[in-house]
C-alpha cells in the first residue's frame, strides 16, 4: 500500500454494522429460518414438544385401542415426527448458513478496522518521531548558538585580561 491508498483508507470509514447490513437485506424466507431455529433451539420448544408428547400418548392411551385416534405405536405420531423433522432440518440449515455469512462479514469488518488502527498507529508514530526529530534540530541549533556565544564571551575575556 503506497501512501496515497493508506490516506485514503485511514479517512473511509469502515463498513456499516454488517448485522445491520444483512438484516437489512434478509428475505421474509431468510427471518422466517431464523424465527423457526431460534424456536427450534430453545427450551421453551423442548418443554413444549415434550408436553404435546405426553399428552398425545396419554389421551391415545387412555382413550383405549378401539377409540384412539393414534393407537399404541403411535404410527400417525412418527409420520408426524418424522415429517417435523424432514422440514426442520433444512430450515435450521438455511439460519445456520446465514448466521456464518454473518460471521464471514463480521470478520472482513474486524479485519479492516484492525487494520484502521493499525495504520493510524503508525501514522500517529511516524507523526510523533518527525516531531522528535524537529525538537532534537532545534535543541541542537540552540545548543550551537550558545556555543558560539560562549566562545566570543571566552575570547572577550581573553582580550580584556592581555589587555590588563
Amino acid at each position: 500500500m503506497n501512501h496515497s491508498n493508506i490516506a485514503d483508507f485511514l479517512r473511509r470509514t469502515p463498513i456499516q454494522d454488517p448485522n445491520r447490513r444483512l438484516d437489512a437485506e434478509a428475505t421474509f424466507g431468510d427471518r422466517l429460518a431464523d424465527r423457526v431455529a431460534g424456536f427450534g433451539g430453545s427450551w421453551a420448544f423442548i418443554v413444549g414438544f415434550i408436553v404435546f408428547l405426553a399428552c398425545w400418548a396419554a389421551f391415545n392411551l387412555l382413550a383405549g385401542k378401539d377409540r384412539a385416534p393414534d393407537p399404541y405405536p403411535f404410527i400417525f405420531l412418527n409420520l408426524i415426527l418424522s415429517m417435523l423433522a424432514a422440514l426442520q432440518a433444512p430450515i435450521i440449515m438455511m439460519s445456520q448458513n446465514r448466521q456464518s455469512d454473518k460471521d464471514r462479514l463480521m470478520a472482513t469488518h474486524d479485519y479492516e478496522v484492525n487494520l484502521k488502527a493499525e495504520l493510524e498507529i503508525m501514522a500517529l508514530h511516524e507523526k510523533l518521531d518527525a516531531l522528535r526529530s524537529q525538537q532534537l534540530n532545534e535543541l541542537l541549533l540552540k545548543q550551537q548558538e550558545q556555543l558560539e556565544l560562549l566562545i566570543r564571551l571566552v575570547a572577550q575575556l581573553d582580550n580584556k585580561t592581555r589587555e590588563s
